[in-house]
């Protein structure tokens, strides 16, 4: 998919960028004759307006993206566009400013706007190598089908217990209850699992069952001393479908840890881009009052 972005419309946008990116240059280097180069020149104007629309420009992706009937250009496109439209951005406004900062709205706007195309960065990391990982770990399956094998691994489970003593079933069944999936967006970045069980001859208290891992040990203990066959038989069953469990449980945590930092992204990098526009208006209004 990265090298279909680079590549889109024979690498119409690349060109297109280079050109800019060209010209801009060429305009600085204009300056400095009458006076030295600044914002507030004719080219450094131009440099302005240049970078205002760019900016106006690449914000319209997050609304094309969702606008999956519009026949403004394929969603491909427009995120090939938003590369390296978005990295010559980076450097015309930098020509704009002249290589100028200081304590003032200007120079906030200019942060902000570098911190936008930063965090567009990651976010075109998130969005090229995430889906892979999670193709990966789905390995041909989908969260929807790991979440339906989950129920019915827990079903099966649930009768299967109907076969051994009360304690054994009251265990399995507050493993099951006590199964924590998703949990905050923290929870979901680091994987955290906060599953509990109580074991009725151990303690009336919950304890962790972090991964399953309590309850599968107390399963392979208890299995050499079943009452009779039928026991044995239904432990051992259960046993193997805690196994399974165990590991869909990590495949579906994985897939919401993935989510959670496409999530984490967008956190950041749309209020970043509000922010931007927001001081880029305020910066363009205080350009024509005062200059």
């Amino acid at each position: 998919m990265f090298e279909n972005l680079l590549k889109y419309k024979k690498y119409r946008y690349l060109s297109l960028s280079l050109i800019l990116i060209v010209s801009a240059a060429v305009i600085y280097l204009t300056q400095g004759i009458e006076q030295p180069a600044n914002g507030g020149t004719w080219q450094g104007y131009t440099l302005g307006i240049f970078s205002a629309f760019l900016v106006l420009l690449l914000t319209y992706l997050g609304i094309r993206k969702r606008s999956y009937s519009s026949r403004m250009g394929t969603v491909e496109g427009w995120t090939s566009a938003h590369v390296f439209l978005g990295t010559s951005l980076l450097l015309i406004a930098t020509l704009h400013a002249a290589f100028q900062v200081g304590w003032n709205i200007h120079t906030l706007a200019y942060v902000l706007m570098i911190a936008v195309i930063l965090s567009g960065f990651y976010g075109l990391f998130t969005y090229l190598h995430y889906p892979q990982v999670m193709s990966k770990n789905n390995n041909g399956g989908s969260q929807e089908s790991w979440l339906q094998e989950l129920a019915q691994i827990d079903d099966e489970i649930k009768n299967r217990s109907g076969s051994c003593r009360a304690e054994i079933r009251l265990l399995v069944l507050s493993a099951i209850e006590n199964t924590k999936i998703s949990g905050g967006l923290f929870s979901q970045l680091t994987r955290s699992d906060n599953s509990k069980i109580k074991i009725q001859s151990e303690s009336d208290k919950y304890t962790s069952n972090k991964n399953q891992e309590r309850v599968i040990s107390y399963l392979a203990r208890a299995l050499p001393n079943s009452l009779n066959h039928a026991e044995a038989s239904a432990i051992d069953g259960i046993l193997s479908k805690f196994s399974r469990r165990q590991r869909l449980l990590k495949i579906i945590k994985r897939n919401l840890q993935i989510k959670a930092y496409l999530r984490v992204w967008l956190l950041f990098h749309v209020p970043l881009t509000i922010a931007l526009l927001a001081a880029l208006t305020v910066h363009i209004l205080v350009v024509f009052i005062y200059w």
